[in-house]
């Protein structure tokens, strides 16, 4: 008997859990000097730009059946995708770090004024203990305890936005980030879940439809923190969201809010390393890879300083955005659905071209950031190689 895939509301769920994070309140402060109405306006453009081609790569992986490495595989080879395979374990494990201490280091704050309990690091190993509880139950069993969760952040977070938007603005900061440059902010959020999305929308019952209410969900709920990180440098002046709770008298259900957000955010981090190292060997198991994943975030979050994360979220960008831009113009372009070869090089050289093609428009301020030029410009590259006949394909 075929084992009964995901529903397309738990789906999305598991990304509106996604889009509940401390770091998406914390990227939302960055683009406060621009103002509310710049500020949103880029909010909303980069999420646009992200989440459609997060649709487009849950789109693959659904269709295929395939986890996100696994449909990696399909445009640069079983070999070529292990580039990719272990740069994203190493991102989510950089992830998971990255959640957990900012959560930690949130409730830290709260506890501290609540009970005395101030120590980072007893938050760190709860939040991991969460985590490592939410991958033993498993992704197919986890639907009704999600809708709990789910409902409770969502009502939090209405309390949470009702508390942020209800002063008067304070004076504006002096404007430090482009409106590019927040466009690409916010449109590195979505990308950096790209190599996850497949992982998820595999497992649906009805793929393309999870795959669509998931990039809608996720658009949705990511803006959503970012307006309200944004909302709460402008309105209240202070960037620290645990203080702005505490203000609020958000006691009890901001420790609520930070630790839910954050486990079900790393949850899928942890969750998604252990899909893609199955990618890398059969013998090396989803659970136990996300479990000693979960660990070594503890670890990371405990003994280095992991908490701003700008630089890691271009990077994101500059790595996953060529490599996925292929994987598009291979798979609904060109048909190149069944590539079985080692490795295929030219795709692999596209991909370098579009990664320092990435870095090197750092340097440059365009209204649409650099995620969409630079996938647009490998496509037509792809295209013209493809097409022109430059490259001979393979039997």
């Amino acid at each position: 008997m075929k084992e009964k895939g995901t529903s397309t509301i738990g789906n999305g769920l598991i990304w509106f859990g996604a889009a509940v994070s401390i770091a998406e309140i914390l990227t939302g402060t960055y683009i406060a000097p621009l103002g509310m109405r710049k500020g949103i306006t880029a909010i909303l453009l980069g999420h646009l730009i992200g989440c459609v081609v997060f649709c487009l790569a849950g789109l693959i992986g659904g269709q295929t059946r395939k986890s996100a490495m696994e449909t990696v595989k399909m445009s640069f080879g079983a070999k070529g995708a292990q580039l990719f395979v272990v740069l994203n374990i190493l991102q989510l494990v950089g992830w998971t770090a990255i959640m957990i201490m900012n959560g930690a280091k949130a409730t830290a704050v709260i506890t501290g004024k609540l009970w005395g309990i101030d120590q980072i690091w007893i938050w760190c190993l709860a939040i991991g203990a969460l985590i490592i509880a939410w991958i033993v139950i498993g992704i197919k069993n986890i639907n009704g305890l999600n809708y709990v969760v789910m409902g409770a952040l969502f009502i939090l977070t209405i309390v949470l936005s009702m508390v942020v938007f209800k002063g008067t603005p304070t004076a504006i900061m002096e404007e430090s980030i482009s409106f590019g440059a927040a466009v690409e902010l916010s449109a590195a959020m979505p990308l950096s879940w790209l190599p996850l999305i497949s992982d998820y929308t595999r497992e649906a019952e009805k793929p393309g439809q999870a795959t669509v209410v998931s990039a809608i969900v996720y658009f949705l709920g990511s803006c959503w923190m970012y307006i309200i990180g944004m909302g709460a440098a402008i309105f209240t002046g202070e960037t620290d969201i645990s203080k702005i709770m505490l203000q609020a008298g958000l006691g009890i259900a901001g420790v609520v809010i930070l630790i839910g957000s954050t486990v079900t955010t790393t949850f899928l981090d942890a969750f998604s390393a252990g899909v893609s190292a199955g990618s890398i060997s059969r013998k090396l198991k989803e659970k136990p890879v996300a479990i000693v994943v979960s660990v070594a975030g503890i670890l990371l979050a405990i003994f280095t300083p992991v908490q701003r994360f700008e630089s890691f979220l271009y990077l994101i960008g500059s790595v996953f955005a060529p490599m996925i831009a292929i994987q598009i113009a291979d798979y609904f372009i060109l048909k190149r659905k069944n590539n079985t070869g080692s490795a295929d090089w030219v795709n692999l050289i596209l991909w370098g071209v579009g990664f320092l093609g990435y870095r090197m428009s750092m340097k440059i301020d365009t209204p649409a950031g650099h995620t969409l030029p630079i996938m647009l410009l490998i496509i037509i590259l792809c295209m013209i190689v493809r097409k022109t006949g430059l490259v001979r394909e393979r039997e």
